[in-house]
C-alpha cells in the first residue's frame, strides 16, 4: 500500500501564522504538524508516501523532510496549483499511486491512542473497498458525516450538512482499494466547486463496499485547522509527553521501532540533534535508559 499526506491550502483561518508558510510546518509542541500525519502513515507500514504542497511551499517540505531515506521510507512530492478539493489528490497522486491500495491523511490532522497501530495497519491490508472512521464530535455539521441504522450499519454518508443526522465526524484519515484513483477521476465539482472526498466515499457506499470503524473514547482526533485547535493540540501533545516521557509523532522513533532503520541509522540521527531536548531523548532511547 502506498501513501499520500495531503498538506496543501492557504490556512486562511490561521492566518496570520499561515501568511508565508504552510500551517503543517507550523509547530505542535516540539514538532512540525506535518510530523504527526507522516508517522500515522509510518506505523500503518506504509513506506512509499506522497507528499502534496503548494508550489511555495514545496522547498520547505523538502529542506525539512528530504527523501526520507534517514527513517527508512521513500518520500516524493507533487505541487497543487490550487486546492480544489481533499479527492484531488488522487487525480494528481494517480501516476505515484499506479494502481496499487493507497491511504490517504489529511497534513492537519492527528491521532493518538493506545489501539492506533492495530488499527490502521489492519486498515492497511485491505484489498476490496473503502476504510474510513468515524469520531463522535460536538460540531458535526463542520465535517463529512456518517449514519448508522439501528442495527450499526451505515446508512448514509453527507458532506458538511446543516441538520446532522448524527454527531460522528469522517476522520481525515482514508484507506481505499485500487479502484480509487478511476473514482476520483471520474467525480464532477460539487457546489463548492471542488471534489469532494465525500463523493468518494458514497460512491463506495453505493456500492455496499465502505467500512467505517468508530475511534472510541480511547483514541483523540484532533483537527488543527484554528488557533484554537492548533493551540489545544499543542497543549493535548504536551501534556501527554510530559506525563509519560515518551513522544508522540517523533518518525526516528517510529522509524526505528518499525525497524525500518537499524541501531547504527537510529543512534546517527539521535547525534544530529546535539545535547537539546529531542536529541536526548532519542539518544536515552537508543542507549536503552528509557524504555
Amino acid at each position: 500500500m502506498k501513501g499520500i499526506v495531503l498538506a496543501g491550502g492557504h490556512g486562511t483561518r490561521l492566518r496570520p501564522m499561515t501568511q508565508v508558510v504552510s500551517k503543517q510546518l507550523l509547530p505542535v509542541y516540539d514538532k512540525p504538524l506535518i510530523y504527526y500525519p507522516l508517522t500515522t502513515l509510518m506505523l500503518a507500514g506504509i513506506r512509499e508516501i506522497l507528499l502534496i504542497s503548494t508550489p511555495q511551499d514545496m522547498p520547505l517540505f523538502r529542506r525539512l523532510l528530504g527523501d526520507g531515506r534517514q527513517w527508512g521510507i521513500e518520500l516524493t512530492y507533487r505541487a497543487q496549483e490550487e486546492p480544489n478539493g481533499l479527492a484531488q489528490a488522487f487525480v494528481l497522486g494517480r501516476t505515484f499511486v499506479s494502481g496499487e491500495p493507497c491511504a490517504l491523511i489529511l497534513g492537519d490532522n492527528l491521532f493518538y491512542g493506545s489501539e492506533l497501530i492495530g488499527i490502521v495497519q489492519d486498515a492497511a491490508t485491505i484489498e476490496r473497498g473503502a476504510r474510513v472512521f468515524g469520531y463522535h464530535v460536538s460540531d458535526p455539521e463542520r465535517y463529512g458525516v456518517v449514519s448508522f441504522d439501528d442495527e450499526g450499519n451505515v446508512s448514509g454518508i453527507e458532506e458538511k450538512p446543516a441538520s446532522p443526522s448524527s454527531s460522528y465526524a469522517v476522520t481525515g484519515l482514508y484507506f481505499y482499494d485500487r479502484d480509487v484513483c478511476d473514482i476520483a477521476a471520474a467525480l464532477r465539482p460539487s457546489r463548492r466547486g471542488e471534489y469532494e472526498i465525500t463523493d468518494v466515499n458514497r460512491h463506495y457506499f453505493d456500492r455496499g463496499l465502505l467500512q467505517v470503524r468508530i475511534l472510541g473514547r480511547g483514541m483523540a482526533w484532533l483537527d488543527t485547522g484554528t488557533p484554537e485547535a492548533l493551540q489545544d493540540a499543542s497543549s493535548f501533545i504536551a501534556t501527554i509527553e510530559r506525563r509519560q516521557g515518551f513522544k508522540i509523532g517523533c518518525p526516528e522513533e517510529v522509524a526505528w521501532r518499525m525497524k525500518y532503520i537499524d541501531d547504527a541509522g537510529f543512534e546517527r540521527l539521535a547525534a544530529g540533534f546535539g545535547q537539546n531536548s529531542y536529541g536526548k531523548y532519542l539518544s536515552r532511547l537508543s542507549t536503552g535508559s528509557l524504555r
